[in-house]
């Protein structure tokens, strides 16, 4: 399970023209779910990602997470990040989970932030989206269970 936060000043995804997530500060995550990912992982890696400090504190260091610096969460499905690219020009995806246990874990995902007592915001599975974003520094880590 794969997940690309980046620290964003605002963030949105639009599905036919129609706003459906928006988000000020916070983090953008764009999430891939691989083969043989479980309900453990997809747990461990919304802790992580919760935890994980990219937030300026008083001093201008990295010291604060999501939570403590007040922000949000904008979850984006993205199959693309589990493509496998290591030769020739055209990307494998036989790394992916199959859709529907993606969908299941992406869902799963997305709950155990929501019990955490963060505001979460996504996108629509499988859609066809575009996400606009300001990245934050920019400040981008990819986080990997």
């Amino acid at each position: 399970m794969i997940a690309m936060i980046q620290r964003v000043t605002n963030a949105s995804v639009t599905v036919d023209d129609n706003i459906v997530g928006k988000i000020d500060n916070g983090l953008l995550i764009l999430l891939a779910i691989e083969k043989g990912d479980d309900d453990k992982k997809c747990k461990l890696l919304s802790q992580r990602v919760l935890a994980y400090r990219l937030f300026s504190d008083k001093c201008g260091k990295m010291n604060l997470n999501v939570q403590q610096s007040n922000g949000s969460l904008l979850v984006i499905s993205q199959f693309t990040l589990a493509a496998d690219t290591h030769k020739g020009n055209r990307s494998s995806f036989s790394n992916c989970a199959d859709p529907s246990e993606a969908l299941r874990l992406y869902d799963k995902f997305n709950q155990h932030c929501q019990h955490q007592n963060i505001m979460i915001e996504t996108g629509i599975f499988a859609a066809d989206m575009q996400v606009t974003s300001t990245n934050d520094g920019p400040v981008t880590f990819w986080l990997q269970v």
